[in-house]
């Protein structure tokens, strides 16, 4: 797709930045509804992570394994998510949130990135639960992107007609052979420099993740559409991106 169609499809407020896992901080987990709602609090667009449970419920959480976001060993795909939410919390003492509870958070007031998580080839199974869960309660298709390092994740969901991006890392950049397969890629910073991104990027929708630092968002943002960020504060990368496009 091309970027002044892509551009067409998506709120506007995508280029203001994404909050990577939500705006979260020392008080606030990462895809927590408090860090979610942190976000919206900052009208910024967020970014979240769904597993399927054992009992094929989505959760919210980036890491299969639950350890470093609540300090107790378990795998969300070998656990119902009852048992998740009875026998688990968060860092910062909530509850780890279903797909559901952090739509129901949400409401569309700000817009939405849906990283599909597959484990043990589950993608398509990933995104029919997706499909089933969120097209029912979608008013705006602008107001969300469907992202995931697995083509077999985001294939079931053209017929949404809700934008894709393939997700990329350095060490698998074979994978830009499928670039042209979904709507727009999602690109690890160290991409952005290579010649097939930036020929690319001319005339396609790119993102950056993640991006840390002031100093490495004043190099990302020459060379990408927006930012996907996490651990500085947010109106910085607004007003980067905002002078970008006032060009």
């Amino acid at each position: 797709m091309k970027k002044s169609e892509f551009l067409k499809k998506v709120d506007p407020v995508f280029l203001n930045g994404i909050c990577h896992r939500g705006y979260h901080d020392a008080d606030r987990t990462e895809n927590g509804l408090n860090a979610f709602q942190n976000a919206i609090d900052h009208g910024m667009a967020i970014e979240l992570d769904v597993h399927l449970t054992k009992d094929k419920k989505l959760v919210v959480c980036h890491d299969s394994q639950l350890k470093r976001v609540t300090g107790k060993e378990g795998m969300i795909e070998d656990l119902t998510l009852e048992e998740i939410q009875k026998n688990y919390s968060l860092n910062d003492g909530e509850s780890i949130p279903s797909f559901e509870e952090v739509l129901d958070l949400i409401r569309e007031r700000v817009p939405l990135v849906v990283e599909l998580k597959v484990y043990k080839g589950n993608g398509k199974e990933v995104a029919q639960k997706v499909k089933e869960v969120l097209m029912p309660l979608v008013q705006d298709k602008s107001k969300y992107m469907f992202i995931s390092f697995y083509p077999q994740a985001l294939f079931p969901l053209k017929d949404t007609g809700i934008v894709r991006s393939l997700l990329i890392d350095h060490q698998h950049g074979y994978v830009l052979l499928l670039r042209n397969c979904f709507e727009s890629l999602d690109l690890e910073k160290e991409m952005l420099t290579w010649k097939r991104v930036r020929r690319y990027q001319k005339d396609h929708f790119v993102n950056v993740w993640t991006i840390k630092s002031e100093e490495e968002l004043k190099k990302a943002v020459p060379l990408s559409d927006t930012i996907t960020f996490q651990d500085f504060d947010c109106e910085v990368v607004t007003q980067s991106l905002k002078e970008k496009y006032a060009k």
